[in-house]
């Protein structure tokens, strides 16, 4: 079984982002998105007006000055591989707890359509049903391009689709 990270997230957060699951890559080197072709954190720089940083760390920073917390919708699962549909077993992590926990998250966004269909499938129902218990008005979702290398879309036509982003971030 494959297991995910932590999420990055804080009181500053706005938006979460969430993915699938970490491929091997990122897996190997305890990173979210990894690989070295992946346009996410190109894409964080380029919505908070930043240069992208080298260090992983200085990454994780700059995302929640952004206001943009991160974590995958599987918790586990087996996959050979890094191909999204190659998922299998999966367990979801806790989104609702981390929603209950950082109420200035306004949106939820879903990086591939692949970590939206597991979000439906997993987590979807609960969230809505505790929306409804505490007189939450809900979360608007954000379909964005899979920043995967595997998703080959030039890098200025998937930042156009990720600027919607940008009205979650503001005040």
């Amino acid at each position: 079984m494959l297991q995910s990270f932590d999420p990055v997230a804080d009181s500053r957060s706005r938006v979460l982002v969430l993915g699938t699951m970490p491929g091997v890559m990122s897996l190997q080197k305890q990173q979210y998105y990894g690989h070295p072709r992946n346009a996410f954190w190109s894409l964080v720089a380029a919505l908070a007006g930043e240069p992208l940083p080298e260090e992983y760390g200085l990454r994780k920073a700059m995302l929640l000055r952004a206001g943009i917390a991160l974590w995958d919708v599987c918790r586990c699962c087996e996959r050979e591989g890094s191909l999204d549909s190659n998922i299998c077993r999966e367990e979801p992590n806790e989104i609702v707890g981390l929603l209950a926990h950082h109420p200035a998250i306004r949106a939820i966004a879903f990086n591939g359509q692949p970590a939206y269909r597991l979000f439906k499938r997993h987590v979807e129902k609960e969230l809505k049903a505790w929306c409804i218990k505490r007189g939450h008005p809900g979360y608007p979702y954000l379909h964005l391009p899979s920043t995967s290398p595997a998703h080959a879309v030039p890098f200025e036509r998937k930042l156009e689709r990720w600027r919607p982003l940008e009205e979650y971030l503001r005040y």
